[in-house]
């Protein structure tokens, strides 16, 4: 009785975090700067350039942006302005249709169909099928990925979120938006051998591959519409993905960034995103290996990427100095891991508990909003959409329809579908029902690096 009342004590806090969260988001807008606002610019952008073609000059010029970084996260707004992020669109999108699933309330769902209108808006428009990219020029290792260019670590969240509110309230456009996707996912980004049962595939239509995550993601949505649009090939993509994320996982049950041996680093998101797409698999498909994969990874999850108070530390191995002791963006994708997984291992139960009140604890800010990062001096208190307040919004509202449905009657992101079930074998997969209402959701996105 007393673990029940608890229960219900912390699902009111969250119930009313997120309204004040709403009212501050109105208030707000839409648009934020971002955890890449201080190299998104021609100067930083310049700077972050330079660092990856001349390591000794470059630190130089990325010196004085690392040191604002750490002690004056607002001076963002000197670099860059202000964006709207397709990504935490779809974010805010999946959340208030967890309120209106966990309230009734139609003002959510009115507000969730509102996201994906401003979606539909920012596709990547030089390209046939619907795909999402950033809507600003990433400077990465490998050279600038301009804007607008489609990422198999953003579409998917959207994906996600066309097809959660099509469960809700099915338009034929959000389908045919929903084939597009699928379309996109399983010609447009690109398949490369990696051993005899296994392929990578490529971060965007024009690289080279080798993400483990980026497999992950494609892995996920693939199966998930192979059977939500009854297309049996999309499973045949999928599983030499999959195969590719299962055969890279370490001995130890981490997984490495990618296979480049240059970014061997592990962290606390990157390794929750692995997590949920292989878990949804799972649950789709009952596959053996993702099963195995997921215990060897849930015990090097609990062991290694959460410090002595129980909360998310970034990084097991991390490539550089960091800035930052916490991140709002691993302690988001925690709780969603824990809700994914804690009946399957139930361990998880406490940590998802100890996340959640340590969110409600520290990370509040007086207007309602989260703090992004505790720093090892002070917070950054900068609100971004894109890293961490959207993710941190969505995990909390699954966790409160959750919490109002009970446990044993929530569908949430587990399997929909009554022809998926958990006695389900690889075989089964691409035989789903052509009923869009009967799937199941992904929920992921990632970055290259902190």
């Amino acid at each position: 009785m007393q673990v029940a009342k608890a229960s219900d004590e912390l699902a009111g806090n969250v119930s009313r975090v997120l309204a004040n969260f709403t009212e501050w988001l109105d208030g707000y807008g839409e648009s934020s700067w971002d955890h890449q606002s201080f190299f998104a610019g021609p100067v930083g952008g310049r700077a972050k350039s330079l660092y990856y073609r001349n390591r000794v000059v470059g630190t130089a010029a990325v010196a004085p942006l690392i040191l604002f970084e750490a002690f004056f996260p607002a001076a963002r707004c000197l670099f860059h302005h202000p964006i709207r992020f397709p990504i935490a669109d779809a974010h805010y999108a999946m959340g208030f249709a967890f309120l209106y699933e966990a309230t009734g309330n139609s003002a959510h769902l009115e507000r969730a169909i509102h996201f994906l209108s401003e979606l539909e808006k920012s596709r990547c428009r030089d390209f046939k099928e619907f795909c999402w990219g950033y809507p600003f020029d990433w400077v990465t290792r490998a050279g600038i990925i301009k804007e607008q260019t489609p990422l198999i670590t953003t579409t998917p969240y959207i994906y996600e979120a066309f097809l959660q509110i099509y469960e809700l309230d099915q338009r034929d456009d959000w389908k045919r938006i929903l084939e597009s996707i699928g379309r996109h996912a399983s010609v447009d980004i690109k398949n490369f051998k990696a051993s005899e049962t296994a392929c990578s595939c490529s971060y965007t239509p024009f690289d080279k591959g080798g993400v483990i995550n980026a497999a992950a993601y494609r892995a996920f949505l693939l199966t998930s519409a192979s059977q939500v649009l009854s297309k049996d090939e999309y499973w045949g993509i999928a599983e030499q993905n999959l195969n590719f994320v299962l055969e890279n996982q370490n001995p130890d049950g981490s997984w490495y960034y990618a296979v480049d041996g240059v970014r061997d680093f592990v962290d606390h998101y990157h390794t929750c995103f692995v997590m949920k797409a292989l878990a949804k698999i799972h649950s789709l498909t009952g596959h053996l290996g993702c099963r195995e994969a997921l215990t060897q990874g849930v015990d090097y999850y609990l062991k290694h990427l959460f410090d002595e108070d129980g909360l998310p530390k970034p990084f097991s191995k991390a490539p550089r100095l960091t800035v930052y002791k916490r991140e709002l963006y691993d302690c988001a994708e925690s709780i969603n891991l824990c809700l994914l997984l804690r009946d399957r291992f139930p361990q998880l139960e406490m940590t998802l508990e100890t996340v959640v009140m340590g969110i409600l604890e520290d990370w509040i800010k007086p207007d309602g909003s989260f703090r992004s990062r505790r720093l090892h001096l002070g917070w950054d208190k900068v609100p971004m959409h894109r890293w961490g307040q959207s993710q941190m919004f969505r995990s909390l509202a699954f966790y409160l329809r959750e919490a109002m449905n009970g446990r044993g009657q929530t569908t949430g992101d587990r399997c929909r579908t009554s022809e998926v079930r958990g006695d389900n074998n690889v075989d089964q997969v691409g035989q789903g029902s052509d009923r869009l209402s009967e799937s199941v959701r992904t929920r992921d996105g990632e970055f290259e690096g902190k």
